[in-house]
């Protein structure tokens, strides 16, 4: 009788939003990670159009739609308009700009091709979240990817094309801001292993490397990644610190470190007339 009368008390104590309130992301760091590969994306494009604007916002929608979608399929068997509306008014936000920029420029599928790609990691996600396993290395790592395009479609959209050294970018984005799944791991008791994080953190390195040998990244472009292995070594260093701080002192490395990365990496590929 008690649990009865307490679960009904909760639908009354709690005020859920109505359809038309729309749903926004709460995680705060995704947003950093978008617009800062975002911007290194218009710096190696070095430019800015009224493409570029639009890009922008069919990136934004297209992160947000990814949210409450997510809320829909944690629903299981029970529908909830608020979370279909916004998922549809987002995502045909996003689809819609995406359309239309090719419409201007139908020779430009490398465009269409960036934007599948970021609705198969989508749809992959979805996936993940029905079985439980969102918070997956793998599934982390294909999320961060998916966000990191943002800065080859930023480049694509203004330029018209897609070359070597900005898919050289998109991994270096990728790896470096994937840095933070080891780290934050760190934090939980089940996942305080060194060893992943050193893992991760070799083979990225490697992988950097091989990009600058072949000329997809310049050897400043490159060398910002170092800055992720400044502060990999810093948390192993104080990892009693780093395991017991507030969240929020947690946020400030991380963000200290990502606009620390997007400075150098910025600088390295705007024109030297604007360094």
């Amino acid at each position: 009788m008690t649990t009865t009368s307490t679960n009904a008390a909760k639908p009354a104590g709690r005020k859920q939003k109505q359809w038309y309130h729309p749903t926004v992301s709460p995680e705060h760091g995704a947003y950093v990670v978008l617009l800062l590969s975002f911007l290194t994306g218009t710096a190696a494009a070095q430019q800015w159009t009224w493409a570029t604007t639009l890009v922008l916002v069919c990136a934004y929608c297209g992160f947000q739609a990814e949210h409450p979608l997510g809320l829909q399929i944690k629903q299981r068997r029970s529908w909830k308009p608020r979370f279909l509306v916004w998922a549809g008014v987002y995502g045909g936000v996003a689809g819609a700009i995406a359309l239309w920029l090719f419409w201007q420029h139908p020779e430009n599928w490398s465009l269409l091709a960036i934007c599948g790609a970021a609705v198969v990691a989508t749809l992959v996600d979805g996936v993940s979240v029905w079985q439980r396993q969102q918070r997956a290395i793998w599934n982390e790592l294909i999320t961060f990817a998916a966000v990191c395009l943002s800065a080859p479609l930023a480049y694509t959209a203004t330029v018209g094309m897609v070359t070597g050294p900005v898919m050289g970018l998109w991994v270096l984005n990728t790896l470096f801001f994937s840095s933070a799944i080891f780290t934050v791991k760190l934090r939980k008791i089940k996942t305080s292993s060194l060893v992943p994080g050193v893992v991760f953190h070799a083979v990225a390195t490697g992988i950097v490397a091989l990009l600058w040998q072949v000329h997809w990244l310049s050897p400043i472009t490159a060398a910002a990644f170092g800055v992720v292995l400044v502060k990999f070594g810093v948390i192993v260093w104080q990892k009693d610190w780093y395991c017991h701080t507030k969240i929020q002192h947690v946020a400030q490395v991380e963000t200290g470190s990502s606009l620390l990365f997007f400075a150098i990496a910025a600088l390295s590929l705007l024109p030297p007339h604007l360094n």
